[in-house]
Protein backbone atom coordinates (compact mmCIF):
# COMPACT_ATOMS: atom_id res chain seq x y z
CA UNK A 1 0.00 0.00 0.00
CA UNK A 2 1.33 3.42 -0.96
CA UNK A 3 2.16 5.74 1.90
CA UNK A 4 0.50 9.14 2.25
CA UNK A 5 3.78 10.78 1.27
CA UNK A 6 4.03 8.63 -1.88
CA UNK A 7 0.46 9.49 -2.84
CA UNK A 8 1.16 13.20 -2.41
CA UNK A 9 4.20 12.92 -4.66
CA UNK A 10 1.99 11.62 -7.47
CA UNK A 11 -0.26 14.68 -7.46
CA UNK A 12 0.23 16.77 -10.62
CA UNK A 13 0.84 20.37 -9.63
CA UNK A 14 0.55 23.41 -11.94
CA UNK A 15 4.33 23.79 -11.83
CA UNK A 16 4.83 20.18 -12.95
CA UNK A 17 2.23 20.66 -15.69
CA UNK A 18 4.35 23.45 -17.18
CA UNK A 19 6.94 20.83 -18.14
CA UNK A 20 4.54 18.47 -19.91
CA UNK A 21 5.86 18.12 -23.46
CA UNK A 22 3.90 17.82 -26.69
CA UNK A 23 5.01 14.17 -26.89
CA UNK A 24 3.36 13.47 -23.54
CA UNK A 25 0.19 15.21 -24.71
CA UNK A 26 0.15 13.12 -27.88
CA UNK A 27 0.42 9.91 -25.86
CA UNK A 28 -2.97 10.79 -24.40
CA UNK A 29 -4.48 12.08 -27.65
CA UNK A 30 -3.43 9.32 -30.04
CA UNK A 31 -5.25 6.00 -30.20
CA UNK A 32 -3.45 2.66 -30.36
CA UNK A 33 -4.79 2.10 -33.89
CA UNK A 34 -2.86 5.16 -35.09
CA UNK A 35 0.49 3.63 -34.16
CA UNK A 36 0.02 -0.15 -34.46
CA UNK A 37 1.24 -2.34 -37.32
CA UNK A 38 -1.70 -3.69 -39.27
CA UNK A 39 -1.86 -7.18 -40.80
CA UNK A 40 0.98 -8.57 -38.69
CA UNK A 41 2.53 -11.96 -39.29
CA UNK A 42 0.79 -14.63 -37.22
CA UNK A 43 1.61 -18.22 -36.30
CA UNK A 44 -0.58 -21.22 -35.46
CA UNK A 45 -0.07 -23.34 -32.34
CA UNK A 46 0.47 -26.55 -34.36
CA UNK A 47 3.50 -25.17 -36.22
CA UNK A 48 6.94 -26.32 -35.15
CA UNK A 49 9.53 -24.01 -33.68
CA UNK A 50 11.72 -24.72 -36.70
CA UNK A 51 9.01 -23.45 -39.06
CA UNK A 52 8.59 -20.42 -36.87
CA UNK A 53 12.34 -19.76 -36.91
CA UNK A 54 12.27 -19.73 -40.72
CA UNK A 55 9.28 -17.36 -40.71
CA UNK A 56 10.97 -14.95 -38.30
CA UNK A 57 14.14 -14.94 -40.38
CA UNK A 58 12.36 -14.39 -43.70
CA UNK A 59 9.97 -11.74 -42.38
CA UNK A 60 12.67 -10.14 -40.21
CA UNK A 61 10.45 -10.03 -37.14
CA UNK A 62 11.19 -10.80 -33.51
CA UNK A 63 7.75 -11.94 -32.38
CA UNK A 64 4.26 -12.88 -33.50
CA UNK A 65 0.84 -13.53 -31.99
CA UNK A 66 -0.36 -17.12 -31.88
CA UNK A 67 -3.86 -17.54 -33.32
CA UNK A 68 -6.10 -20.61 -32.90
CA UNK A 69 -8.64 -22.06 -35.33
CA UNK A 70 -11.28 -19.61 -34.07
CA UNK A 71 -8.97 -16.69 -34.92
CA UNK A 72 -8.54 -15.85 -31.24
CA UNK A 73 -5.21 -14.75 -29.78
CA UNK A 74 -4.05 -17.53 -27.45
CA UNK A 75 -0.38 -16.62 -27.05
CA UNK A 76 2.70 -14.71 -28.12
CA UNK A 77 5.90 -16.23 -29.49
CA UNK A 78 9.06 -14.15 -29.26
CA UNK A 79 12.68 -14.49 -30.31
CA UNK A 80 13.48 -15.22 -26.66
CA UNK A 81 11.24 -18.30 -26.89
CA UNK A 82 13.13 -19.44 -29.97
CA UNK A 83 16.46 -18.99 -28.21
CA UNK A 84 15.19 -21.07 -25.28
CA UNK A 85 14.01 -23.75 -27.69
CA UNK A 86 17.39 -23.90 -29.45
CA UNK A 87 19.10 -24.12 -26.08
CA UNK A 88 16.91 -27.14 -25.35
CA UNK A 89 17.68 -28.50 -28.84
CA UNK A 90 13.96 -28.90 -29.52
CA UNK A 91 13.32 -27.10 -32.80
CA UNK A 92 10.78 -29.76 -33.75
CA UNK A 93 8.63 -28.99 -30.71
CA UNK A 94 5.26 -27.31 -31.28
CA UNK A 95 4.86 -23.59 -30.79
CA UNK A 96 2.22 -24.24 -28.14
CA UNK A 97 4.92 -25.65 -25.84
CA UNK A 98 7.05 -22.50 -25.80
CA UNK A 99 4.67 -19.64 -26.42
CA UNK A 100 3.66 -17.20 -23.68
CA UNK A 101 0.05 -18.05 -22.85
CA UNK A 102 -0.92 -15.26 -20.45
CA UNK A 103 -1.13 -12.56 -23.09
CA UNK A 104 -1.36 -8.86 -22.30
CA UNK A 105 -3.25 -6.95 -24.97
CA UNK A 106 -4.78 -3.55 -25.74
CA UNK A 107 -7.83 -2.42 -27.71
CA UNK A 108 -7.38 -0.47 -30.92
CA UNK A 109 -9.38 2.47 -29.54
CA UNK A 110 -7.41 2.66 -26.27
CA UNK A 111 -5.29 5.78 -25.73
CA UNK A 112 -1.66 5.16 -26.63
CA UNK A 113 -0.68 6.02 -23.08
CA UNK A 114 -2.43 2.84 -21.85
CA UNK A 115 -0.06 0.75 -23.96
CA UNK A 116 2.91 2.77 -22.70
CA UNK A 117 1.92 1.96 -19.13
CA UNK A 118 1.88 -1.75 -19.91
CA UNK A 119 5.31 -1.59 -21.53
CA UNK A 120 6.66 0.23 -18.48
CA UNK A 121 5.16 -2.15 -15.93
CA UNK A 122 5.47 -5.48 -17.75
CA UNK A 123 8.45 -7.16 -19.37
CA UNK A 124 6.94 -7.52 -22.84
CA UNK A 125 8.20 -6.55 -26.26
CA UNK A 126 4.90 -6.44 -28.13
CA UNK A 127 1.19 -6.23 -27.51
CA UNK A 128 -1.57 -7.79 -29.63
CA UNK A 129 -4.16 -5.15 -30.54
CA UNK A 130 -7.76 -6.36 -30.49
CA UNK A 131 -10.78 -4.89 -32.24
CA UNK A 132 -14.19 -4.36 -30.66
CA UNK A 133 -15.09 -8.03 -31.17
CA UNK A 134 -11.89 -9.34 -29.60
CA UNK A 135 -10.17 -10.33 -32.86
CA UNK A 136 -6.63 -9.40 -33.80
CA UNK A 137 -6.46 -5.94 -35.41
CA UNK A 138 -2.70 -5.41 -35.28
CA UNK A 139 0.45 -5.59 -33.20
CA UNK A 140 2.10 -2.83 -31.21
CA UNK A 141 5.77 -2.58 -30.27
CA UNK A 142 7.79 0.14 -28.58
CA UNK A 143 9.18 0.98 -32.01
CA UNK A 144 5.63 1.43 -33.34
CA UNK A 145 4.91 3.89 -30.54
CA UNK A 146 8.05 5.89 -31.31
CA UNK A 147 7.22 6.02 -35.02
CA UNK A 148 3.60 6.94 -34.30
CA UNK A 149 4.62 9.82 -32.04
CA UNK A 150 7.19 11.08 -34.55
CA UNK A 151 4.61 11.05 -37.36
CA UNK A 152 2.15 12.94 -35.16
CA UNK A 153 4.81 15.52 -34.29
CA UNK A 154 5.58 15.90 -37.99
CA UNK A 155 1.90 16.49 -38.73
CA UNK A 156 1.80 19.01 -35.87
CA UNK A 157 4.81 20.83 -37.30
CA UNK A 158 3.37 20.90 -40.82
CA UNK A 159 -0.02 22.13 -39.61
CA UNK A 160 1.59 24.87 -37.54
CA UNK A 161 3.75 25.95 -40.48
CA UNK A 162 0.66 26.25 -42.69
CA UNK A 163 -1.11 28.28 -40.00
CA UNK A 164 1.90 30.53 -39.58
CA UNK A 165 2.15 31.08 -43.34
CA UNK A 166 -1.53 31.94 -43.67
CA UNK A 167 -1.49 34.23 -40.65
CA UNK A 168 1.73 36.01 -41.62
CA UNK A 169 0.23 36.84 -45.02
CA UNK A 170 -3.03 38.10 -43.52
CA UNK A 171 -2.39 41.74 -44.47
CA UNK A 172 -0.86 40.95 -47.85
CA UNK A 173 -2.66 42.34 -50.91
CA UNK A 174 -5.28 44.06 -48.73
CA UNK A 175 -5.71 47.64 -49.87
CA UNK A 176 -7.03 49.97 -47.19
CA UNK A 177 -5.98 53.10 -45.37
CA UNK A 178 -5.80 51.19 -42.12
CA UNK A 179 -5.78 47.39 -41.87
CA UNK A 180 -6.07 45.61 -38.54
CA UNK A 181 -7.00 42.32 -36.91
CA UNK A 182 -9.16 42.52 -33.78
CA UNK A 183 -9.23 39.76 -31.17
CA UNK A 184 -11.81 39.90 -28.39
CA UNK A 185 -12.09 37.76 -25.27
CA UNK A 186 -14.76 37.73 -22.53
CA UNK A 187 -13.18 37.17 -19.11
CA UNK A 188 -15.23 35.75 -16.24
CA UNK A 189 -14.77 36.91 -12.66
CA UNK A 190 -13.09 34.36 -10.33
CA UNK A 191 -12.47 31.98 -13.24
CA UNK A 192 -9.01 30.86 -12.18
CA UNK A 193 -9.36 27.56 -14.07
CA UNK A 194 -9.13 29.16 -17.51
CA UNK A 195 -7.22 32.24 -16.37
CA UNK A 196 -4.37 32.92 -18.79
CA UNK A 197 -6.09 31.36 -21.80
CA UNK A 198 -6.63 34.70 -23.52
CA UNK A 199 -2.99 35.71 -23.16
CA UNK A 200 -1.83 32.33 -24.48
CA UNK A 201 -4.12 32.58 -27.51
CA UNK A 202 -3.02 36.13 -28.28
CA UNK A 203 0.65 35.24 -27.94
CA UNK A 204 0.18 32.28 -30.31
CA UNK A 205 -1.66 34.46 -32.80
CA UNK A 206 1.15 37.03 -32.79
CA UNK A 207 3.81 34.39 -33.40
CA UNK A 208 1.79 33.05 -36.32
CA UNK A 209 1.47 36.55 -37.70
CA UNK A 210 5.25 36.80 -37.72
CA UNK A 211 5.86 38.87 -34.60
CA UNK A 212 9.22 38.24 -32.99
CA UNK A 213 9.37 36.35 -29.71
CA UNK A 214 10.18 39.44 -27.64
CA UNK A 215 7.09 41.32 -28.85
CA UNK A 216 4.92 38.24 -28.28
CA UNK A 217 6.26 37.91 -24.72
CA UNK A 218 5.64 41.59 -23.92
CA UNK A 219 2.06 41.40 -25.18
CA UNK A 220 1.57 38.06 -23.44
CA UNK A 221 2.61 39.47 -20.05
CA UNK A 222 0.53 42.64 -20.44
CA UNK A 223 -2.58 40.67 -21.42
CA UNK A 224 -2.04 38.06 -18.71
CA UNK A 225 -1.82 40.67 -15.96
CA UNK A 226 -4.89 42.47 -17.37
CA UNK A 227 -6.74 39.18 -17.56
CA UNK A 228 -5.94 38.28 -13.96
CA UNK A 229 -6.99 41.74 -12.76
CA UNK A 230 -10.40 41.18 -14.36
CA UNK A 231 -10.65 37.74 -12.75
CA UNK A 232 -9.55 38.92 -9.29
CA UNK A 233 -10.99 42.40 -8.86
CA UNK A 234 -14.25 42.53 -10.83
CA UNK A 235 -17.68 41.27 -9.89
CA UNK A 236 -18.97 40.54 -13.40
CA UNK A 237 -15.74 40.00 -15.32
CA UNK A 238 -14.79 42.08 -18.32
CA UNK A 239 -13.45 42.19 -21.86
CA UNK A 240 -9.99 42.15 -23.40
CA UNK A 241 -9.75 43.56 -26.90
CA UNK A 242 -6.53 43.43 -28.88
CA UNK A 243 -6.12 45.25 -32.18
CA UNK A 244 -3.14 44.10 -34.22
CA UNK A 245 -1.81 46.36 -36.96
CA UNK A 246 1.42 46.02 -38.91
CA UNK A 247 3.14 48.72 -36.86
CA UNK A 248 1.37 48.73 -33.51
CA UNK A 249 -0.61 46.56 -31.10
CA UNK A 250 -3.38 48.13 -29.03
CA UNK A 251 -4.70 46.35 -25.94
CA UNK A 252 -7.91 47.42 -24.25
CA UNK A 253 -9.12 45.79 -21.00
CA UNK A 254 -12.33 47.06 -19.47
CA UNK A 255 -15.07 46.09 -17.03
CA UNK A 256 -18.18 47.48 -15.38
CA UNK A 257 -17.17 46.47 -11.88
CA UNK A 258 -16.43 48.26 -8.61
CA UNK A 259 -13.79 50.61 -10.01
CA UNK A 260 -10.57 51.87 -8.40
CA UNK A 261 -10.78 54.54 -5.69
CA UNK A 262 -7.17 55.71 -5.91
CA UNK A 263 -5.41 55.13 -9.26
CA UNK A 264 -2.14 56.65 -8.04
CA UNK A 265 -2.09 54.24 -5.10
CA UNK A 266 -3.03 51.30 -7.36
CA UNK A 267 0.05 51.97 -9.49
CA UNK A 268 2.41 51.53 -6.53
CA UNK A 269 4.29 48.19 -6.36
CA UNK A 270 2.77 45.85 -3.81
CA UNK A 271 -0.52 47.67 -3.40
CA UNK A 272 -3.52 45.35 -3.77
CA UNK A 273 -7.17 45.21 -2.76
CA UNK A 274 -7.33 41.42 -3.26
CA UNK A 275 -9.04 39.49 -0.47
CA UNK A 276 -7.17 37.16 1.85
CA UNK A 277 -8.80 34.22 0.08
CA UNK A 278 -7.38 35.37 -3.28
CA UNK A 279 -3.94 35.87 -1.73
CA UNK A 280 -4.02 32.32 -0.36
CA UNK A 281 -4.46 31.12 -3.95
CA UNK A 282 -1.22 32.88 -4.86
CA UNK A 283 -2.71 35.92 -6.62
CA UNK A 284 -3.14 39.58 -5.75
CA UNK A 285 0.49 40.49 -5.01
CA UNK A 286 -0.05 44.03 -6.27
CA UNK A 287 2.49 43.84 -9.12
CA UNK A 288 0.09 43.48 -12.07
CA UNK A 289 -0.03 47.12 -13.19
CA UNK A 290 3.69 47.52 -12.53
CA UNK A 291 4.47 44.53 -14.76
CA UNK A 292 2.18 45.86 -17.48
CA UNK A 293 3.89 49.26 -17.43
CA UNK A 294 7.26 47.59 -17.98
CA UNK A 295 6.00 45.77 -21.08
CA UNK A 296 4.08 48.43 -22.99
CA UNK A 297 5.03 51.73 -24.60
CA UNK A 298 1.86 53.57 -23.58
CA UNK A 299 -0.55 52.89 -20.75
CA UNK A 300 -3.65 54.82 -19.65
CA UNK A 301 -5.71 53.71 -16.65
CA UNK A 302 -9.17 55.24 -16.16
CA UNK A 303 -11.63 54.25 -13.46
CA UNK A 304 -14.86 55.45 -11.88
CA UNK A 305 -16.00 53.95 -8.60
CA UNK A 306 -19.19 51.99 -9.08
CA UNK A 307 -19.01 52.17 -12.88
CA UNK A 308 -15.88 50.31 -13.91
CA UNK A 309 -12.29 50.50 -15.10
CA UNK A 310 -10.60 50.79 -18.48
CA UNK A 311 -6.93 50.05 -19.14
CA UNK A 312 -5.59 51.05 -22.55
CA UNK A 313 -2.13 49.97 -23.69
CA UNK A 314 -0.06 50.29 -26.84
CA UNK A 315 3.10 48.62 -28.11
CA UNK A 316 4.76 50.23 -31.13
CA UNK A 317 6.49 48.00 -33.65
CA UNK A 318 9.65 49.11 -35.39
CA UNK A 319 10.39 48.08 -38.97
CA UNK A 320 12.23 44.92 -37.95
CA UNK A 321 9.36 43.77 -35.75
CA UNK A 322 6.31 44.61 -37.86
CA UNK A 323 3.48 42.07 -37.85
CA UNK A 324 2.29 40.41 -41.04
CA UNK A 325 3.21 41.41 -44.55
CA UNK A 326 1.50 44.81 -44.47
CA UNK A 327 3.41 48.03 -44.84
CA UNK A 328 0.60 50.34 -43.85
CA UNK A 329 1.64 53.18 -41.59
CA UNK A 330 -0.45 53.86 -38.49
Amino acid sequence: MATEETQRSRIMTDQMADYITRVEELAYELKVREAMTRNPKIVRPDLTMRECLDLFRQARISGAPVIDEKDQVIGILSIEDLILCMRDNRLDALISEYMTKNVLSVKENDPLVDALKIFVNANVGRLPVLDGDGYLAGILTKGDITRGLLKALQRDYHTEEVRRYRASHLFEDIESDRTSLILRYNIKARDFTTGGAASSNIKRALLRLGANAQIARRVGIAVYESEMNLIIHTTEGGVIRVEIEPHQISIDAYDYGPGIRDIEMAMRPGYSTATEQIRELGFGAGMGLVNIARCVDQMVLESTVGKGTRLRMKIFLKDQSTVGEGRTTS
